[in-house]
This record gives structure tokens, sequence and C-alpha cells, in this order.
């Protein structure tokens, strides 16, 4: 953890791998208070298994910070023991916050940030935090994240269809307005290889099961990985100049949600238009 001796100009310069992981990891699991005057905290709170990456994030922070423990009954156990890191300082709290980390409750407010940051670790600092990763109960690789942010989701979809070559609707689910966003089998292991590679900042245990994931092989007999069918520009104009995911997807012969995600996309600049 050699950064902890960088001066304080660099703490969360996100194109560092171990930072924009660090802050893919706040934005998922990390929570920013405020209190009277200039007073206030960054808190993450782990079970005590993870507290490895909160000394971590300690030694990447040059300002004061604490590591306490507690046990305490919860819905799932008699007694849970748990971690916790604290950030007071006003100066790391405001470069946080500018670069996209609210104040309370934020999971459905937090984005991507807008300056060059380096995207492999910060989507594993995000699965970390909300994603999981290992083997099904039947033996087969996933690798996903649930966010109730729509465009930490786009994010995340774009990200993995670029590394995997299979793309994944932005969707909530009905049942509690989350998105699920989930990857499987060979999709899933490219994956896990691209974020969970030799030597990254992660937690132990996403990190073992992510070389769970590598060592899987497809059985004889089981169908054959899906290919996907990504977008022409030609099939990116036809859907502009119809403007309709119903009639596009007649005429392109996809789905309307492929084509409806597909506008989206194309509207806000997601992905760019065709030339």
């Amino acid at each position: 953890m050699a950064l902890r001796e960088q001066d304080r100009h660099r703490f969360m310069d996100l194109t560092v791998p171990e930072y924009a992981y660090m802050f893919g990891f706040l934005q998922a699991d990390g929570h920013l208070a405020k209190g009277t005057g200039q007073k206030g905290t960054l808190t993450v709170e782990l079970g005590l298994r993870d507290a490895a990456i909160l000394r971590a994030f300690a030694e990447l922070t040059p300002y004061r910070s604490s590591i306490t423990e507690r046990t305490r009954s919860t819905n799932f156990a008699a007694t849970h023991t748990s971690a916790t890191w604290n950030l007071y300082a006003l100066e790391a709290r405001t470069k946080l916050n500018a670069l996209g980390l609210p104040y309370g409750r934020k999971s459905g407010t937090v984005a991507p940030p807008r300056v060059e940051f380096s995207g492999h670790d910060y989507v594993r600092g995000l699965i970390d935090g909300d994603g999981s990763v290992g083997l099904t109960g039947k033996g087969h690789p996933f690798l996903g994240l649930t966010t109730a942010s729509t465009a930490i989701a786009v994010h995340v979809c774009d990200f993995g269809a670029e590394t995997t070559g299979v793309e994944r609707s932005v969707r909530r689910n009905a049942r509690d307005g989350m998105y699920n966003v989930l990857w499987t089998n060979e999709a899933a292991q490219r994956l896990a290889a691209a974020l969970y590679y030799p030597g990254c900042l992660a937690l132990d245990r996403k990190r073992a099961a992510a070389r769970s994931v590598a060592g899987w092989v497809r059985p004889e007999g089981m169908r054959a990985a899906y290919s996907p069918r990504r977008w022409s520009p030609d099939e990116d104009r036809v859907l502009l100049s119809i403007n309709s995911p119903t009639a596009a997807a007649e005429a392109l012969g996809r789905t309307r949600q492929s084509c409806n995600l597909r506008l989206w996309r194309l509207r806000t600049g997601q992905v760019p238009l065709p030339v």
C-alpha cells in the first residue's frame, strides 16, 4: 500500500486503480453523513471477515481514521460481529462528495464519476459492495449486481457488454424496484477474469469466488453458449429513423425490449450516433 505515502492532492485520483476500486465500493457500501457545522463522517460497516478491506482503505487514506468493532444481535444471527471504518476529515469528505458520493441516502442517486477513472477497478468496487460472484447450486458460474441506481445499472450493463459481448437489459424488478444485472457461464467467466485480475485490490472471499468461476468447464452435452447479435450502424440508423421500438423490432427482427434499450442509449449518448 505504497499509495499511503502520496500527498493529499492525490487522494481519490480515480485513475489510480486502488482509488477507483475504493470509490466504487464506497458508492455501494459507504455512508456519508453530515453533522452540525462542518462536522460529519464517512462510515463503512462490514462483517468482521471483510475487515481487511477496511484496513486497506485506511492505508490508502492520508487522513486520520479509525476502525472499531462491535457485536450485536441481528435478524440473521444471534450474535454478529462487524467492523466499521470511520473517516471524519472535512477535506476528504468534500472530495468524495464532489466525485459523486452523496450525503445521506444515496442508493438511487449515485452515478459513475464524471472524471477519468479506471473502469475495471471501479466496477469491481461496485461488485464487491453490492454484487455477487461464484457458482450456483448446480455449479454454474454467475456474476451480478443489484442496484437502485439507473445510472449505475446502465454503466455496468455497458461495461459487461463491452467485456463479454453479451448485452443485458436495464429493467427494474417489479417486486422491489431494484435492477438485477446478471451474467452466467462463459460470460461470467470473461467478466470475472477482467475484473479480478492478479494483484488487484478486492475482498478476499470474492477474489476466491472469482477463481472458482475461472475453473469452470462447460459439461459435455450442455447446450452451446449464446452468441449475441451486435448492433450495426445501419440498424442504428433504421432505429433512429423509425423512432418507435415496436415498429423497429418488426423491421429489424429484434425484440421490442432490445430496440427500446438501444434507442434510449442512442438518445442519451451512452453509445455514439451512427455516422
